[in-house]
């Protein structure tokens, strides 16, 4: 469940908020710019609505703020006479706004719909390509059009990490290393055996493919582009 923080000073406002989206969402509610800011570094939420007049510190000082730390969604709600501001928070950094006294369908509709927008975009940077397979870093998966392998711990930091070294050659005393974040020992078979298991399972995607390419008397290294 998505959570989201409000950060709103008028009383009845703020619970109204909180009572409108507790419904389909977890909601915190804050009631000045300081204990917005405060919450905002416990919670984590996944959206900010934020009020422009705020005691403590304002509403432009705490989207500021958490612009340093985080591109979470933030809906500003303004009064009539603060729409003059609007384009300045757009500008600096607010995904939308919304006017008081608002409709509660309409804020509903801009919360969800930037929630959605948020989400697609974390799934598209977790995304990455080599050859024919797709790497989902958020999950630990590799699919290739609707089939998808679940890979170890393993596994995944190895694909992961040459994925991000793309024409490296590592000894596999150096990827043992790196990935075990300890000393290697001749005879320690426990590299070799998690590359035989991901091979494996990129074959049941692509077996015409070499994606892990083994440089006879070096090491290993990515066979193929990252996109």
């Amino acid at each position: 469940m998505a959570k989201i923080l409000v950060v709103e000073d008028n009383n009845e406002i703020n619970q109204m908020l909180v009572e409108l989206l507790s419904e389909s969402y977890h909601v915190v509610g804050a009631y000045s710019g300081t204990e917005g800011l405060l919450l905002f570094q416990q919670e984590s939420p996944d959206l900010v609505l934020l009020d422009i007049m705020l005691p403590g510190k304002n509403g432009d000082q705490v989207l500021s703020e958490i612009r340093k730390a985080s591109q979470v969604p933030v809906i500003m709600l303004t009064a009539l006479g603060e729409k003059r501001l609007v384009s300045e928070y757009l500008l600096n950094g607010a995904n939308d706004y919304i006017t008081k006294p608002f409709d509660d369908d309409e804020l509903f509709a801009r919360v969800t719909v930037q929630l959605r927008h948020f989400r697609q975009d974390l799934k598209t940077d977790s995304l990455r390509y080599i050859k024919n397979i797709m790497v989902d870093m958020s999950n630990f998966e590799i699919s290739r059009n609707e089939e998808s392998v679940r890979l170890g711990k393993k596994e995944f930091e190895i694909l992961t990490y040459l994925l991000e070294h793309p024409n490296q050659i590592f000894t596999k005393e150096q990827l043992y290393e790196i990935i075990w974040k300890e000393s290697y020992l001749p005879g320690d078979n426990s590299l070799n055996a998690q590359l035989s298991n991901l091979r494996k399972k990129i074959a049941v995607l692509d077996s015409e493919e070499e994606y892990i390419e083994t440089i006879w008397g070096i090491g290993v290294r990515l066979a193929g582009d990252k996109r």
